[in-house]
């Protein structure tokens, strides 16, 4: 197998409160492969926002810091002096943000932000950087481009802002692009149209994508590897389809049983009862025992490894360390 494109190792982030130091990222590792797609999901407050700030270098260090290994192209930027890594975000890395629209500077318009983004990483002139923006919007499917890039972020709808920061991520073709929650809030038209698009860019750019999402079935559709967080840990890694016919972590099978499923009539969603932990109040144990069926005494007073399965499906769970496989689906 090549070089992963990033390699996350023993990654811990934490934050001064008033509380105390408070690990928002508790030491998780994976690896993505160059033209990969790989989903994150999990529900929210399980720290996937974090991982990706982190990845980033924009956890803001006045209270918050990052340990551990973040190795893209075998460089770890996690050590990375700002300087080096604004001539990596944007150039080699980029992210899509949640919200377009404070993502989007509201005084400048689409294409003096688009112009800018080309010419910090390309040295290009104005130019040649205008041309190039209008190609970007053109290749996001955005209609009558060269009139756009003059128009204000609060003059398009959601979903055509949601393309210009695609526009934008992809404008110096990076090597990873890093989307979190790109269809949040928009509607199931635009969101499909979004994923097409991320799905077409991935295969003509080459593109590794890392998708952060609560949404199952984005993950389904996007991705051919799946992590699943919980508390600021990986509690299961698979391959998407391995990840839907066989979850093994009481987590994962919970959140596979809340989709809806138009094919069968329920009177009530289900629901996993409880909700995740506050960051740091659980020190020992499994984080997801107060609210799993499936939880002993063991799970309270020691904490599990993530085991790595036969098949090569990793599960962070006491039941597989005692030979208990396939208890959770019974």
């Amino acid at each position: 197998m090549e070089n992963p494109v990033l390699e996350v190792k023993a990654l811990r982030t934490t934050f001064i409160t008033d509380d105390g130091t408070i690990p928002v990222v508790n030491g998780i590792d994976f690896q993505l492969q160059s033209q990969e797609i790989l989903g994150i999901v999990g529900e929210s407050g399980c720290g996937k926002s974090v991982t990706s700030l982190s990845i980033m270098g924009l956890i803001p260090t006045s209270n918050g810091k990052v340990e551990g290994e973040i190795l893209f192209n075998e460089e770890n930027i996690a050590k990375a002096t700002e300087k080096r890594m604004r001539s990596i975000r944007g150039n080699d890395i980029a992210m899509i943000f949640q919200e377009p629209m404070t993502s989007l500077n509201p005084v400048f318009t689409i294409g003096e932000q688009l112009i800018e983004a080309v010419q910090i990483h390309r040295k290009w002139p104005k130019k040649k950087a205008k041309e190039h923006a209008v190609q970007m919007l053109k290749k996001v499917g955005l209609p009558r481009a060269e009139q756009l890039i003059n128009e204000y972020p609060h003059q398009l709808s959601g979903g055509m802002r949601q393309r210009v920061m695609i526009a934008m991520a992809l404008a110096c073709e990076p090597m990873l692009l890093i989307a979190d929650e790109p269809t949040t809030a928009l509607d199931v038209t635009i969101q499909a149209q979004i994923l097409d698009l991320m799905k077409k860019l991935n295969k003509e750019t080459n593109t590794a994508i890392i998708m952060i999402t609560h949404d199952l079935g984005v993950v389904a559709e996007m991705c051919q590897r799946v992590i699943v967080m919980y508390s600021g840990k990986i509690v299961e890694e698979a391959d998407v389809k391995i990840i839907f016919k066989e979850p093994k972590h009481p987590y994962t099978v919970g959140l596979i049983q809340s989709v809806p499923d138009m094919r069968v009539k329920k009177e009530q969603l289900y629901s996993i009862p409880g909700n995740v932990p506050k960051p740091g109040s659980i020190e020992v144990g499994c984080h997801f025992a107060p609210r799993c069926p499936h939880a002993h005494a063991r799970c309270y007073d020691e904490t599990p490894n993530l085991k790595v399965l036969d098949n090569g499906q990793k599960v962070r769970c006491w039941l597989y360390e005692e030979g208990k496989v396939g208890v959770v689906n019974e």
